[in-house]
């Protein structure tokens, strides 16, 4: 009974390990800005976890986190967390996470490491892409042209740090805790299927030979 047990812990421990990690990487001031495992969790929660629990953990995890941070930055801060650009900002984030996860449904635990990895960075582009354009949007610092829209993408608004360094951040932090997650999943999911192989041998080997089919009477030769 522990032994079952102990696979099932061991079934659930990349997925739980997951969810650690994330809020390990959204406690303020760790991580460099935009570098955190978010994308990296919604994209391989897609790939890797079946059902609706592929799609209401990562977002559970997010919404969670996204409280106790605005808890912190408004009672221990001082800051207003629901600001217009923060709910825009909140907003444009939740639009793009239900994508990663439909993203990676498009992706199956058996795909290659590589396409995993790639399919995580191309998420990390499009949640970029999609969150930059919402702010040159509704960010009235912003002029409504294509140079406008390319500063959102490259400098970003005065007394900020250029948006392309969040894009750099964005890029290797979807990398890393995708290639880090996707290989604890493989992994993880290589030693169930050798168990299960194993077992299967091992079944096998204990069947009894069947009897051989019992000859009928030799027909008289004329």
């Amino acid at each position: 009974m522990m032994g079952r047990l102990s696979d099932k812990q061991k079934k659930w421990l990349p997925i739980v390990a997951m969810v650690v990690v994330v809020a390990i990487t959204r406690v303020p001031g760790l991580m460099p800005p935009n570098f955190s495992a978010l994308l990296a969790l919604a994209f391989c929660a897609g790939a890797f976890v079946p059902g609706r629990l592929g799609w209401w953990l990562p977002l559970a995890t997010f919404i969670g986190t996204d409280l106790l941070l605005n808890l912190y930055y408004r009672h221990y801060l001082g800051q207003d967390t629901f600001s217009p650009g923060t709910i825009v900002f909140l907003l444009a984030n939740y639009a793009v996470y239900p994508l990663l996860i439909w993203l990676g449904r498009k992706f199956t635990a058996k795909a290659s490491f590589l396409a995993l990895l790639g399919g995580g960075i191309l998420g990390a582009i499009l949640f970029y892409l999609i969150t930059n354009t919402a702010s040159w949007l509704f960010n009235p610092e912003y002029v409504k042209n294509f140079a406008g829209w390319l500063q959102s993408l490259t400098f970003g608004t005065s007394g900020y740090p250029p948006t392309w360094q969040f894009f750099l951040n964005t890029l290797a932090s979807g990398g890393l805790f995708t290639g880090l997650f996707a290989g604890a999943m493989k992994l993880s999911g290589a030693s169930e299927e050798a168990k299960e192989e194993e077992a299967e041998e091992a079944a096998e080997e204990e069947e009894p030979n069947a009897p051989a089919p019992e000859s009928g009477p030799e027909e008289a030769k004329g």
